[in-house]
């Protein structure tokens, strides 16, 4: 896999922490959790139910010694967040990132999660109507 970062930009690899001082390219040989800087969420932008369960499995990947007790933590939010949205698209989702979570493929349930933000976003303002028919439409 390649991967072409900017100067200045981050990478996090099985829990290591890179910054480039240049434009570069890398290539991973072999496996590796990693994440992008960009797709990297700060802890103030943990806002809603979503947000806060990519944070958990971002935790998971960049701090691998941590990971048994963000698993918890995990699995605390999904549970709530299962209770709390009554859309069907974000139920199914979430029953797919349990699935890929259970799996070892964070990264996955991460990417999933990153695509429901603008119907969970539409569900929080009210526009729910209108964020299911875009959503059946596509």
């Amino acid at each position: 896999m390649h991967i072409a970062l900017k100067a200045g930009e981050r990478l996090y690899i099985n829990g290591a922490v890179l910054r480039v001082d240049r434009k570069t390219s890398l290539e991973l040989m072999n496996n590796a959790v990693f994440l992008l800087e960009n797709h990297v969420l700060q802890p103030h932008e943990t806002t809603t139910p979503l947000r806060q369960i990519y944070f958990v499995l971002q935790s998971m990947l960049m701090d691998p010694a941590s990971a048994d007790q963000a698993r918890d933590l995990y699995l605390m939010l999904v549970g709530s967040a299962q209770r709390t949205f009554a859309n069907r698209d974000i139920l199914a989702a979430l029953d797919d990132v349990v699935d890929l979570v259970e799996a070892d493929r964070a990264y996955e349930a991460m990417k999933l999660i990153r695509g429901l933000y603008p119907l969970e976003a539409a569900i929080m303002s009210g526009g729910e109507t209108a964020a299911v028919a875009e959503t059946e439409a596509a």
